[in-house]
């Protein structure tokens, strides 16, 4: 059975909005250069390599699609090489290689994804998406990279949920001397 991990990048104040400064948003650019960041880098590849899949909202997968499939580097080779599964009621014919669209409902349909994959399913950077998958208790694991900047405006990682999601920190690191990196799996009723 697969295994939803949600890895994201936000700031102190739960903004997830143009962290690689590139949307427009106007407080954009807040992670700064990852290639500039040899742990970041590391954590990123560590991730890839440890994934059986990737799975993106169309938005997240077109800005992916823009940029991996013309670089280089093991980083770029994993995720060019991973499948990769867009929840899209839009999009129609991807064009990065390994792409397939799920439509429909999308609890459906990651749920029979997860049934059908073994292994880690890394939904990057979609926060819509997650926003769906937490509400539907269908995250296995949350990875948060928290970068010490306070925004106070954007997108939020998280909206209105239904119910409280209690959850139990796993793991912590500090990376690159002031990113924390966090881990988090859901506590769910036995």
């Amino acid at each position: 059975m697969g295994k939803i991990v949600v890895s994201e990048n936000v700031s102190l104040d739960g903004v997830i909005q143009d962290p690689a400064g590139d949307e427009g948003f106007r407080l954009g650019g807040w992670v700064g250069l990852l290639k500039d960041s040899p742990q970041l880098n590391k954590l990123a590849l560590d991730e890839a390599l440890g994934a059986e899949a990737l799975l993106l909202g169309r938005r997240s997968y077109e800005w992916f699609a823009a940029r991996w499939p013309s670089r280089s580097g093991e980083l770029a080779d994993r995720l060019n090489s991973l499948p990769k599964y867009v929840m899209s009621s839009t999009l129609e014919d991807p064009a990065w290689n390994n792409s397939t669209v799920l439509k429909g409902d999308a609890v459906n349909e990651v749920s029979k994804l997860k049934q059908e994959l073994n292994g880690e399913i890394v939904v990057p950077a979609s926060f819509q998406l997650l926003r769906t998958l937490m509400e539907h208790d269908l995250v296995d694991e949350l990875r948060l990279k928290i970068f010490p900047v306070v925004l106070g405006a954007g997108e939020r990682l998280f909206g209105e949920t239904g119910d409280k999601k209690p959850l139990r920190l796993v793991d912590t690191q500090t990376v690159e001397g002031s990113v924390a990196f966090l881990t988090y799996e859901p506590v769910r009723d036995s």
